[in-house]
């Protein structure tokens, strides 16, 4: 029964399924996810504020970002094969999310000083802006994560995945792909598009998680729905700051 579909590799439709309790069992609810959504989010900041500082006290904070990435993404990749860790993982995951989270903005901060000193508060209030706006528009049923919906966004966030793993490949052999990083007219489209992608990758997230609740996934799944729902937030987010970069490069 396909009910749990997300273009967010953390939260597909089999892991799920798998996760679903036996009746009499604490079960996963929408409220229990948010609350645990808004722990994880604040030990992001917590950590991004660490790196963020040491950053402007002189500190070559790249050992934090690349640790952060790395280390991020080995919790993630464990905690698709074990769910039921995600209380424990889950944290984990947001402190090092947040170390680099934390490295980049410094580092785009300190780019843009000059010709963009906004750039972070500007890239922070447009996330907060279209999650909130995604948010309304799911809940008011104006946007519905029907199966060719979540067919189209899911291919979509597949091909991006790809991309960025040639263009990553590329780099190594020194050859980069220009409207990546550039701000011509072609490299905005495709940070618009890549936004959008990642937008509305929401939908798909909120669904997840109200599908979850409504047929009784464990209780430790709450943390497994924030988890996914923190990396399209991130993702979000540092696709925004690209974007913003690209548009004060013209």
């Amino acid at each position: 029964m396909a009910l749990f579909k997300s273009g967010n590799p953390t939260l597909s439709e089999k892991l799920l399924q798998k996760s679903i309790t036996a009746e009499g069992q604490d079960t996963m609810t929408i409220r229990g996810t948010l609350n645990k959504f808004g722990f994880l989010f604040l030990m992001v900041m917590a950590s991004a504020f660490f790196t963020w500082n040491a950053f402007y006290k002189g500190a070559d904070v790249s050992g934090y970002l690349w640790g952060g990435l790395i280390g991020g993404f080995v919790i993630a990749i464990i905690m698709v094969f074990k769910q039921s860790w995600s209380p424990w993982l889950a944290p984990a995951y947001a402190l090092a999310e947040g170390l680099f989270v934390g490295g980049v903005s410094a580092y785009f901060n300190y780019a843009f000083e000059k010709t963009a000193p906004n750039i972070i508060i500007q890239a922070v209030g447009l996330t907060f802006g279209v999650v909130i706006a995604m948010y309304i528009l799911y809940n008011a049923g104006v946007i519905r994560a029907t199966e060719r919906f979540k067919s189209v966004i899911i291919t979509a966030t597949l091909g991006i995945g790809i991309f960025y793993l040639i263009a990553l490949g590329l780099r190594f052999f020194g050859m980069d792909i220009p409207f990546l990083h550039e701000g011509s007219t072609f490299g905005i489209i495709f940070s618009l598009v890549v936004v959008g992608i990642a937008a509305l990758n929401l939908i798909l997230d909120f669904d997840m998680i109200e599908r979850g609740s409504q047929m009784g996934a464990p209780k430790y799944m709450e943390w497994y729905g924030a988890f996914g729902l923190l990396v399209t937030i991130v993702w979000l987010y540092l696709e925004i700051l690209r974007l913003l970069a690209k548009l004060n490069r013209r």
